[in-house]
């Protein structure tokens, strides 16, 4: 399946025309509307517990707060410096690429964002000319296929489903391929589903992109978040020679718990940098300088922090599963990374739940909040219907009371 750019409506003049067809066609973010709407509640004083935000709900480590302290007090972080990042970060981001996942970019080959979203835009914006194709698995995350129609393509969505652990095969990918095919993205670990490629798949497909010349574009955020067996495989560097059609983008917000520091990257081709880079300097110019001190010190640290936040989530990722497959009519397969569980909820559909008969996941959703007072995000927030995402990204006791609630809730469903 995919989507075009709206055309503006002709008989309209464009002096009358309030919003633009591009950025009208914007959906907000489902993730951040469900949070907010979940916050909003909690404010007016209900017990709602989030499933929404994909965030750690742990603090920024100490000593990157303590960086960033330190940087408020040196007037050069109190200026304009390089649109594309800081020299010192570039040089740590790097390093820690190759300690990381064993591929090797120089510095002059990343640019610094604002948070992972940016550099998605920038990368897609950078390399996509109207009319070319992205595929793009489904589940996605929700900004991928709105950063794709922003910058002039054509998102083009390869469905998987429970049945293979949310993951797709060339052979879907082989189908959706056409001649104004140019990208591929490779997501794993996944948001929304927690999905992991073992190294033979992802090399598959890398192998697949690279027969046909496609560009691929890697989110590897998840990258230290896998669990059990599960291992996290860069694709870039398992196959060198995909290096120059390969872009990587990353950041500290999952790793180092600093979702609200803004800080991403996207490393690649040096000429594809270089135009992302002069993209960056017209809509942003830098990173804030202090926030890019602070991921300098997350970077260049160890992954102390990070192993425990790990352990946390194999916790809770556990528990979460046991719950969910506890309900009838929800069949939840066990994430392998992220923080994120994705059961499909088709058996509860048209069946009546508190005298409410919800035909969609949405409507669903809608119903859990209202009766339970639990905000979960639907699966057609990811290009998938019947689904529902919940972050296990929150402290323990708050993650049992919100699934009994839902337990409780969907106990309830009758014919």
């Amino acid at each position: 399946m995919s989507a075009s750019t709206p055309q503006p409506d002709q008989s309209i003049r464009p002096a009358d025309r309030r919003v633009s067809a591009r950025i009208g066609a914007i959906a907000e973010s489902a993730t951040l509307a469900v949070d907010a709407k979940a916050k909003a509640l909690k404010a007016a004083g209900r017990p709602v517990i989030g499933f929404g935000a994909g965030e750690p709900d742990f603090p920024t480590p100490d000593y990157i707060v303590e960086a960033a302290v330190e940087a408020c007090r040196d007037p050069k972080n109190h200026r304009y410096t390089p649109a594309g990042g800081l020299p010192e970060l570039k040089a740590a981001i790097a390093a820690k690429t190759l300690r990381d996942s064993g591929y090797e970019v120089d510095a002059s080959q990343v640019l610094v964002t604002n948070g992972g979203k940016q550099a998605i835009y920038e990368a897609f914006a950078a390399i996509l000319d109207p009319g070319d194709e992205v595929i793009i698995p489904a589940p996605y995350w929700t900004t991928y296929p709105e950063s794709v129609q922003l910058a002039g393509g054509v998102p083009v969505e390869v469905v998987s489903d429970e049945t293979t652990g949310y993951k797709v095969s060339v052979e879907q990918l082989e189908a959706a391929r056409t001649e104004n095919t140019k990208v591929v993205l490779f997501v794993s670990p996944s948001n929304p589903t927690g999905a992991v490629y073992t190294e033979a798949e992802a090399e598959a497909i890398g192998r697949w992109a690279l027969e046909h010349g496609l560009w691929v574009l890697t989110d590897e955020i998840y990258e230290h978040l896998v669990y059990g067996d599960a291992t996290f495989t860069s694709l870039p560097a398992l196959l060198p020679e995909l290096a120059e059609k390969c872009i990587v983008v990353n950041g500290v917000a999952k790793t180092y718990a600093m979702t609200g520091w803004r800080v991403g990257w996207g490393g690649g081709p040096k000429d594809v940098i270089k135009a992302a880079t002069n993209l960056q300097s017209h809509a942003t110019s830098n990173v804030s300088n202090v926030a890019q001190r602070a991921a300098l010190a997350a970077v260049a640290g160890d992954l102390d922090a990070v192993a425990e936040m790990r352990e946390a989530f194999d916790r809770r990722r556990k528990t979460i599963v046991r719950m969910l497959n506890e309900i009838e009519g929800v069949l939840c397969p066990e994430p392998e990374g992220a923080f994120y569980a994705y059961p499909s909820v088709k058996g509860l559909l048209g069946k009546e739940i508190r005298g409410r008969r919800p035909q969609t996941s949405a409507e669903l959703a809608a119903l859990i909040l209202d009766e339970a007072e639990v905000a979960v995000v639907p699966g057609e927030a990811f290009g998938t219907p019947g689904y529902l995402r919940l972050s296990y990204a929150l402290g323990d006791a708050d993650l049992v009371e919100g699934v009994s609630r839902v337990q409780k809730l969907l106990g309830e469903a009758r014919d």
